[in-house]
């Protein structure tokens, strides 16, 4: 008997990555109009952002439905096995609530956590529940220590560009204009599992800045659990300039980050040339 770990791809860990890493991986669906496409199975992190500069289509994603989770759940039952499975935050998206109705009849080897974030935040969850089967853990226990540690991951963010907040109504068209006119650079995060505006910098400098100043409030990276970087679009040059600004809170790291892309779930709303952070704080 086994122990798996199921997750969806709004943690933004590649099918590549997933299954180096045993993990059972589920697409949330990614539209562009009338085209639908299995996020990071039939749509690449790449290919996303090439067709949302290409196309102009405001793109929206779907949650997994929960047959998809059921066909997943009575496979398992079938191998013998257990499984912890691990979504996006049930506050931005139904895919939790999915999981919770397919499992109706499978507790007795199916363990659900609600994630309360996403993107980064979900892959360190998923990162240490490997850890923690590697250590030997049970479907049971992985669940309960992930609950016990969720609240402790910080998730920030800064977004190059307000045009695609206003494609998805997110912001009026005014202000949109007006925040590119002044170089407006939102810097967001996961509270409660929900997205909040921390607060909105001029300039991608003072975006940084705004970064840092998170990072050390929040009482720094704890080294001793998963921890990632990430950027939107097609090129790194943002993160990379953010890792060379912000190099003394990295304690000597930085030539040796784990970096991520960040798929569609973020990227439908933020646009290429967001960078993120996500960290077990102290």
């Amino acid at each position: 008997m086994s122990v798996r770990i199921v997750i969806d791809s709004a943690s933004d860990i590649t099918k590549q990555r997933a299954d180096e890493m045993n993990l059972d991986f589920m697409p949330l669906k990614t539209l562009f109009g009338e085209e639908e496409y299995l996020d990071g199975i039939t749509i690449t992190h790449e290919g996303f952002y090439e067709k949302l500069i290409e196309c102009g289509v405001v793109p929206t994603t779907s949650q997994i439905a929960p047959y998809e989770f059921e066909k997943k759940f009575k496979e398992i039952r079938e191998a013998g096995d257990t499984a912890v499975v691990i979504t996006l935050s049930s506050l931005l998206s139904g895919t939790y609530q999915s999981a919770v109705l397919a499992s109706d009849g499978y507790e007795d080897c199916i363990c659900l956590v609600d994630s309360l974030n996403l993107s980064l935040g979900i892959q360190n969850l998923i990162l240490y529940a490997v850890r923690l089967r590697e250590q030997g853990l049970s479907a049971r226990e992985i669940a309960a220590e992930l609950e016990r540690v969720k609240d402790k991951i910080l998730v920030l963010a800064v977004f190059d560009t307000l045009e695609y907040l206003k494609q998805g109504g997110r912001i009026s068209k005014s202000a949109a204009w007006a925040g590119t006119m002044l170089s407006i650079k939102p810097v967001i995060s996961v509270v409660k599992g929900e997205v909040v505006i921390l607060g909105k910098a001029r300039g991608s400098k003072n975006g940084n800045n705004m970064l840092i100043q998170n990072i050390q409030q929040s009482g720094g990276v704890d080294f001793t659990m998963p921890y990632c970087l990430g950027y939107s679009g097609l090129d790194d040059t943002l993160l990379q300039k953010y890792i060379r600004d912000s190099a003394p809170l990295w304690e000597g790291k930085t030539n040796h980050l784990p970096i991520s892309t960040i798929g569609s779930v973020i990227g439908t709303h933020a646009g290429p040339g967001a960078i993120g952070v996500s960290f077990f704080h102290q």
